[in-house]
């Protein structure tokens, strides 16, 4: 397992489409490892496969620390509701921007050993879940930012 470096903002590789995963082999098993702890090492909650330059149909999540979520080929089925707040990316370091995504989302994706299951989220595992998805199509949540984007750093000025 590795730590692997992180494409930025402006990286080409960030704007394409991902394929669809068909097989899974050991490189792909290596990926995923290494997706989880290239995620984990950058205090994330999401990482997706072109964010480490692979353009694969695969996203890691866990928002809580604890609950480490494998989509893959995800695809959404179902959202309502709305919600409004601060969004960040591994791939923007530093920067955030207000985001308004849906508040649920149900999902259905495959496992590791290419099983298909459904997942349903609510408010930062929906968020996360949305802004992953984007990543394989090649969006970047700069994209949907209401307003500026803000340095991380301004936030915290206020509160000193």
């Amino acid at each position: 397992m590795a730590i692997r470096n992180i494409r930025e903002m402006g990286d080409p590789v960030l704007n394409k489409a991902c394929k669809e995963v068909k097989e899974i082999t050991d490189r792909t098993r290596e990926l995923i490892d290494d997706m989880f702890d290239t995620m984990y090492e950058a205090n994330g909650v999401g990482l997706a496969a072109p964010q480490v330059g692979i353009l694969k149909r695969i996203v890691v999540i866990d928002v809580t620390g604890e609950n480490p979520y494998l989509l893959i080929n995800p695809v959404i089925l179902e959202t309502s509701g709305e919600q409004t707040g601060n969004e960040g990316c591994l791939s923007v370091p530093g920067r955030i921007g207000i985001v308004t995504r849906p508040n649920y989302v149900k999902v259905k994706a495959y496992d590791e050993n290419l099983q298909p299951f459904e997942l349903e989220g609510t408010e930062l595992l929906a968020r996360a879940i949305c802004h992953e998805l984007e990543h394989l199509d090649g969006h970047l949540y700069v994209e949907r930012v209401e307003g500026e984007l803000m340095n991380v750093s301004d936030m915290y000025e206020d509160e000193e």
